[in-house]
């Protein structure tokens, strides 16, 4: 099995920074959701439910500062840092 879904489906926000570990749960990613400060493509993301794709910039506050990455796979788990670094750039 692959360890990325790459062009299947889209992953809900929520799921997506659970899996590539930059939430240590999916409710610290919904409280993340919840402030209003994240985005994707420029766009303001409001509800947890939104969808990410491969190829999406997603821009979000983390630790003081602003982290702005780029999907290049969906992971379909929450799997070691390693599988999880090689989900973005």
């Amino acid at each position: 099995p692959s360890s990325s879904a790459s062009c299947l489906a889209p992953v809900r926000i929520d799921r997506f920074l659970f899996f590539v570990r930059l939430a240590r749960s999916r409710t610290l990613a919904q409280a993340i959701v919840a402030e209003g400060r994240l985005r994707i493509d420029g766009r303001r993301v409001l509800k947890p439910s939104e969808e990410v794709r491969p190829g999406a910039v997603v821009a979000l506050p983390l630790r003081g500062s602003v982290l702005v990455l780029r999907v290049l796979a969906l992971p379909v788990r929450r799997g070691p840092a390693a599988e999880a670094r090689a989900c973005y750039e």
